[in-house]
């Protein structure tokens, strides 16, 4: 036996198809759905590096780029490059551009009971940060961490596909995705999508319902799960068109599954700056059982559309901020509290002076708290009945995405400002420190002299996208000197 490993350099050095937007040649020879064989990719950043001189280039042109390579163009076809027939070799004939994507199949993520489901559909980059809806931070350049990237969505690129929720027969609106980096809910970016009605002079126009699928995921059936998205309704080019929201789950477009979501709770709240949250507790009936273990189920929503007027053509456009699905507990169970615990602060030593001012690591440990036992049911010291309410077999202890740094400095002495007050000025994460910071003096938001004292806040963030409300939070008090 032996190992094959199979490579393909995206910048085509020495690589059949010349690379870029020729890798699909080379990958049509490997051929790793119908072989079995994988795909390494060397030089993805093509994408960037090959286009990065050009005028005007951007974070959103690199997307419509790197997205035309991996998922393939919204529309049209894909130029590619004609590249020199090496001398001797048989001339080798292939058709036309075909996407890295289209190779392989598709694969849900894990089953949420064991790794939650969360995205800010974050390809790792951005422009800004944002914490529920506020924008805390603007960069000039732009960043980048790996640590933040989350799906984007594998069932929205290159352009969402829109289907009717019922049995009528009209044309079916079009839909675009694409990245907005100037409004989010939580991270660096949400997703715009915009959608296309034409007009109909159907009488049941009137009332429209779509389904757009956003995400492919892996559930069991009969499981109880809790999912929620938060949204945001940008505008609607009709004052008559009223639109109405829900999340659900139907079976992978082209699977035949009859697939049934028993939704046995919802709640709609509205949120700060526009936003809304849509959650609902559920679970999938039996017939579930072949779809969910081939991963082919998908969570979307279904919008509907209430026009007067539904002759008249009309465009809205929403953007989608997050989207988790967690394993659902009965209230009877959610006693658990997560917080963090504690925040430290150690210098780092500086030769040639006695202490370096605010250049150190900020550390913390998260922790959970248990409520008090009000009414002890045991009875005698034998009796086999617990005296704490037994938890489910999941990972009930408190897991966090990321944690969010704060500093304010103090306006004397002993006085601090009010908490909403405070500068953002970074997340855990990007360095590879699993509960740790570095604080540089430059990177504060503020001078900081030899008398400056200076607080520091680390907010939590967990994995179902739950920012800790400030009392769960912990900070540690510096003085500069």
């Amino acid at each position: 036996m032996k190992d094959i490993y199979m490579g393909v350099d995206v910048w085509g050095r020495g690589s059949h198809g010349g690379g870029g937007f020729g890798c699909y040649k080379a990958i049509s020879h490997i051929s790793p759905e119908s072989l079995g064989l994988s795909v390494a990719l060397f030089g993805q950043a093509w994408t960037w590096e090959s286009e990065q001189d050009e005028p005007g280039w951007t974070w959103e042109k690199w997307w419509a780029y790197e997205s035309k390579l991996w998922v393939g163009p919204v529309s049209g076809t894909v130029k590619v490059p004609e590249v020199p027939q090496t001398l001797g070799q048989p001339k080798c004939l292939h058709g036309p551009f075909l996407s890295i994507a289209s190779f392989f199949p598709r694969h849900a993520p894990p089953e949420p009971s064991q790794i939650s489901f969360h995205t800010t559909f974050c390809p790792g980059t951005g422009t800004a940060w944002f914490v529920e809806g506020v924008k805390v931070f603007q960069s000039q350049n732009g960043w980048t961490d790996v640590d933040k990237q989350t799906s984007v969505g594998d069932m929205i690129w290159p352009c969402p596909k829109l289907y009717w929720d019922d049995d009528r027969e009209d044309e079916i609106p079009k839909a675009l995705s694409s990245f907005c980096l100037d409004d989010a809910w939580n991270g660096g970016n949400s997703i715009r999508l915009s959608i296309s009605c034409p007009g109909s002079e159907d009488e049941t126009a009137a009332y429209r319902a779509l389904w757009l699928p956003i995400q492919s995921l892996h559930l069991t059936a009969e499981r109880l799960y809790e999912a929620h998205t938060i949204y945001k309704l940008e505008h609607n080019t009709n004052r008559d068109l009223e639109t109405e929201f829900a999340l659900s789950f139907k079976s992978l477009p082209g699977f035949q599954d009859d697939l049934v979501c028993n939704i046995t709770s919802s709640s709609n709240i509205e949120l700060a700056g526009g936003w809304t949250k849509l959650t609902i507790q559920f679970n999938l009936s039996r017939n579930a059982v072949q779809s969910s273990s081939s991963g082919a189920v998908t969570i979307g929503l279904v919008i509907a559309i209430v026009s007067e007027d539904p002759i008249e053509s009309a465009q809205l456009s929403l953007l989608l901020g997050q989207l988790n699905v967690i394993p659902y507990l009965l209230p009877s169970y959610t006693e658990e509290d997560p917080l963090v615990l504690w925040a430290d602060f150690i210098r780092t030593p500086v030769s040639n002076r006695p202490t370096a001012p605010l250049l150190g690591t900020l550390s913390w440990e998260v922790a959970t708290s248990l409520p008090a036992i009000t009414k002890i049911a045991v009875k005698y010291p034998d009796d086999p009945l617990s005296a704490w309410n037994l938890q489910p077999t999941i990972n009930w202890f408190p897991s966090f995405l990321y944690f969010n740094i704060y500093a304010q400095p103090f306006t004397d002495e002993w006085n601090v400002g009010k908490v909403d007050k405070a500068v953002w000025i970074g997340t855990s994460g990007s360095d590879g420190q699993r509960n740790g910071f570095d604080i540089l003096p430059e990177n504060l938001p503020f001078v900081a002299n030899s008398a400056t004292k200076v607080r520091f806040y680390v907010q939590g963030v967990k994995d179902c996208g739950e920012v800790l409300k400030w009392e769960k939070c912990a900070y540690v008090d510096i003085l500069s000197r």
